[in-house]
């Protein structure tokens, strides 16, 4: 389960970083009850300080300083990259040494398909709100590689048929600016041309049946 998830990154993790903002009320008590106990670092992120004043801000940092007693609390706007270095640096100084992994010329151990993948998630993040982007699950089903071309095909899973309405937009403009930019991401990373087809599938409640998320690579 994605709760499976969580434990394991917890266990495994040297610094935990839990992002917040500054409207939203965090219910999630079985998560901040595995934070608490965790031994590695926490840090708050309190993002959209931009959307509030200084007091609210204030109080809100308060608020998580008394729920679970981070190393940390850093009040941010990731939109206009405010105290965005301050935490960067703090990560840095509080991250431990290890030896390398990997080849220092080794670029990824990730497949292309991963990267298509995330690609398109990305622009679902970025050209949609609320619900929209943390309902969905974005699979690649083909990927053909070209010297000149390659041919993509994904499928982007929803919980709902409202939501697949929201996510392909009126006559399905939304659905093609997702498209258009994640396939200018993609042409720039694989250094060449891509024709990317996107399709919309819904599968109700797909995120709470193991089935699934066993599938999408969750357990």
């Amino acid at each position: 389960s994605m709760m499976h998830q969580v434990e394991g990154s917890i266990v495994d993790a040297d610094l935990i970083l839990l992002m917040t903002d500054i409207n939203e009320k965090y219910d999630e008590e079985e998560v901040m009850q595995k934070l608490q106990g965790s031994l590695a670092p926490l840090v708050v992120l309190v993002n959209k300080i931009d959307q509030s004043d200084e007091a609210t801000v204030m109080e809100k940092v308060a608020y998580w300083q008394e729920k679970l007693n981070p190393k940390a609390v850093f009040a941010i706007s990731a939109l206009h990259m405010h105290d965005i270095k301050g935490f960067l640096d703090f990560i840095l100084e509080n991250m431990p040494e290890h030896p390398a992994y990997y080849e220092k010329d080794a670029l990824t151990d990730r497949n292309d398909r991963f990267f298509a993948s995330e690609m398109i998630r990305a622009q679902i993040f970025k050209q949609y709100k609320k619900e929209i982007p943390y309902s969905s699950e974005v699979i690649v089903t083909a990927f053909i590689e070209g010297e000149k071309l390659h041919r993509i095909s994904a499928e982007i899973i929803v919980e709902r048929d409202s939501q697949k309405n929201i996510l392909i937009g009126k006559n399905g403009e939304m659905l093609k600016i997702v498209g258009k930019y994640a396939r200018l991401d993609m042409e720039e990373f694989f250094q060449r041309k891509v024709f990317l087809e996107m399709f919309v599938k819904v599968i109700p409640d797909w995120r709470s049946k193991k089935n699934y998320l066993k599938q999408f690579g969750y357990e």
